[in-house]
């Protein structure tokens, strides 16, 4: 912890240096998806390498997938994937990565019900072929919902929806340090509040940063 002030996390994921709260609750579905018309997925989160786990894994295992992090691409290569190539950590940055690969390649982006990059709109106006299937959709955490935190705490958000959840049932104060995992999520901070942006789009840097405090 930073200077006595205790830091919190809101995240799926965890870390020991922090106090974790799941911020939100994950309902996996299960579309039928016909695999043998893509070229390659596009993975904006582990929560889609998670839900590709209800099918057969041969039906798939040899579709490359565009991931947006180190993070997504594991979690794709753990249930029996392999990547194509990995994003900076944000989803508009995947536009320059799809931009490297031929318009007549067919990909199916594997995502959740409210996304917050319009990366995909982009990509189809340059003329790529993009289909996009929901495989996934989140709510707030009762976790989120109820935990109570300190006026001076750092609040580490690591999504959009996880701070637009924390929003909904709590106030942040001028004297909360607010940390953000990327631009995306800072769109989601109130305007009158100062934020910091971790240097890398990782829970770790996220963490670092805190740490400076």
């Amino acid at each position: 912890m930073t200077n006595n002030r205790p830091v919190y996390l809101f995240s799926i994921s965890s870390h020991p240096d922090a106090v974790s709260v799941n911020s939100l609750s994950i309902t996996f579905l299960q579309p039928h998806i016909d695999f043998s018309k893509y070229d390659a997925f596009i993975i904006t989160s582990k929560q889609a390498s998670k839900a590709l786990e209800q099918y057969q894994t041969h039906s798939f295992q040899n579709i490359p997938a565009l991931c947006i992090s180190k993070a997504s691409a594991k979690s794709y290569e753990a249930i029996g994937g392999r990547v194509l190539d990995i994003g900076g950590g944000y989803g508009d940055n995947l536009v320059q990565k799809i931009k490297n690969y031929p318009k007549n390649m067919r990909w199916l982006y594997l995502r959740a019900k409210i996304v917050a990059s319009d990366f995909v709109l982009a990509c189809k106006k340059e003329g790529y072929t993009i289909d996009e299937v929901i495989l996934y959709e989140s709510s707030c955490s009762k976790d989120i919902l109820n935990i109570t935190v300190n006026e001076d705490a750092v609040l580490i958000f690591t999504s959009p929806s996880s701070l637009e959840c924390f929003l909904q049932t709590h106030i942040l104060s001028q004297c909360n340090i607010i940390i953000v995992i990327g631009t995306t999520t800072a769109k989601a901070v109130p305007k009158e509040f100062e934020y910091h942006i971790s240097e890398k789009t990782t829970i770790e840097s996220c963490i670092e940063l805190a740490k400076r405090f």
